[in-house]
């Protein structure tokens, strides 16, 4: 797996914006599989959902990766995500430090992605 992958997918993580999630299938595989705490869903399709969901719910929501690990077809991302709630104190600022294990299809987008935060 190239390098060239990796630094795609760090690129579109921290620009992502609500307009970018429509192009999701450009660095996820038709059938990608994601898990995190709170959703596990397969396909590009399903993913886009919970991005779209995100951007109803949080107000400025970015994404911040500060560590990369590269190894054969899988990656390492560490990062921070910084948000408000639009619900519930929405000047509050708040931070969840995480991580993400992907795995890259042949052709470079994800197949596989797994966060790990609390």
């Amino acid at each position: 797996m190239s390098a060239e992958a990796l630094a795609g997918l760090k690129a579109y993580w921290e620009g992502l914006t609500r307009e970018r999630v429509g192009i999701l299938d450009t660095v996820y595989a038709p059938e990608a599989s994601f898990r995190d705490p709170f959703n596990e869903v397969r396909g590009v399709e399903e993913l886009r959902r919970v991005f779209e969901r995100m951007y109803e719910t949080l107000e400025s929501p970015r994404f911040t990766i500060s560590e990369t690990i590269l190894q054969e077809d899988r990656a390492v991302l560490v990062w921070d995500f910084d948000f408000r709630i639009k619900a519930f104190q929405p000047a509050r600022e708040r931070r969840i430090h995480g991580v993400s294990l992907v795995r890259f299809a042949p052709d470079g987008r994800v197949v596989e992605h797994r966060d790990y935060w609390d």
